[in-house]
């Protein structure tokens, strides 16, 4: 029989016209060479339009399955005498076989016939962002599946790699649901933000006859004991006590990579004071080196109550009388 075009499209030989279109479909969508890089993509292609398109002919594929591939394109088949020909015998002379081309085939199957006459060849047609594209129309894709990505303060500020499993649904070879698992690889970059969006093109979820959907993960922030963002800089409060925040303290801070940071206050520091440190903040993914800024805010701890030497102490010191 020469090529089994059941084989290729992986179906019975009693398989309806809708079996035949799914099987092709799900096909051509793994084997198309704007989507498939392998070297043996563009055959495979050639292989899978041709079975479809001599299984979904009806007089084709009663050749086919009396004589043969060789035969249904040559012609040559056994002809039959008039009496039997009105019952759908076919004769070398009635018949000849013309390959189509497996773009408008493909494209006619997806978008329609109005936008079959469209060939691969003239540039026309291409698959971009996982969607095929036929003049103005596209195949549908997909809708796009989110999941939240928490991030610890640190990741966000060093940058971090993470693996991810995941699970998707795709059509099966039946044409039927089937779950597919898969580790994907995270790179976070330093300095990305809450709302920060990774999108893994085509690995979310397919259904039969359309592109598959995006996968998108979106960057959320845990809460941090110490810091909190604030755009590009980091806040930190730091309480003082009125003697310190009129004499003076030296600030120990641990940084989010680990550093120690010391920060001297020499300055007489008043309630709501903010000190600035520049280049201390979170890193700028934008632009690379740069940091924000670290702002320490301070609140001053008065007294409860005060003896009347001290008070009178304090009116001393401060150019008062007592």
């Amino acid at each position: 029989m020469g090529v089994d075009y059941y084989n290729i499209l992986k179906v019975g030989r009693s398989s309806s016209d809708e079996d035949l279109k799914k099987a092709y479909k799900k096909l051509a969508m793994k084997w198309h060479p704007d989507k498939n890089s392998s070297p043996e993509a563009e055959t495979k292609f050639k292989q899978i339009s041709e079975a479809y398109d001599v299984l979904s002919d009806p007089e084709r594929r009663q050749i086919y399955d009396l004589y043969g591939e060789e035969a249904l394109k040559s012609g040559q088949f056994p002809p039959t005498s008039p009496s039997s020909s009105a019952g759908g015998a076919y004769t070398s002379r009635s018949f000849r076989f013309n390959t189509r081309d497996a773009d408008d085939i493909f494209a006619e199957l997806f978008c329609g016939s109005g936008c079959a006459a469209k060939s691969r060849s003239s540039g026309e047609n291409e698959l971009k962002n996982s969607s095929v594209f036929f003049g103005d129309q596209t195949i549908r894709k997909a809708a796009a599946v989110e999941n939240k990505l928490a991030c610890s303060l640190e990741e966000l500020y060093k940058g971090s790699k993470r693996k991810m499993k995941i699970s998707r649904i795709v059509p099966g070879d039946s044409g039927k649901p089937m779950t597919v698992e898969e580790i994907l690889k995270i790179d976070i970059k330093p300095g990305w933000k809450k709302g920060t969006r990774i999108t893994f093109p085509e690995k979310g979820n397919q259904e039969m006859g359309m592109a598959p959907g995006d996968l998108v993960f979106v960057i959320e922030e845990k809460p941090h004991a110490i810091f909190k963002r604030d755009g590009n800089d980091l806040v930190v409060n730091r309480r003082l006590s009125l003697l310190e925040a009129l004499t003076g303290k030296n600030l120990n801070l641990v940084t989010l990579d680990g550093r120690n940071l010391s920060v001297p206050v020499t300055d007489i520091v008043g309630p709501g004071h903010q000190m600035i440190i520049p280049n201390e903040g979170m890193p700028i993914s934008k632009e690379p080196g740069k940091k924000g800024n670290l702002r320490i805010k301070f609140d001053v701890k008065f007294p409860s109550r005060l003896t009347e030497e001290q008070k009178c102490d304090l009116k001393r010191v401060l150019g008062g009388c007592c």
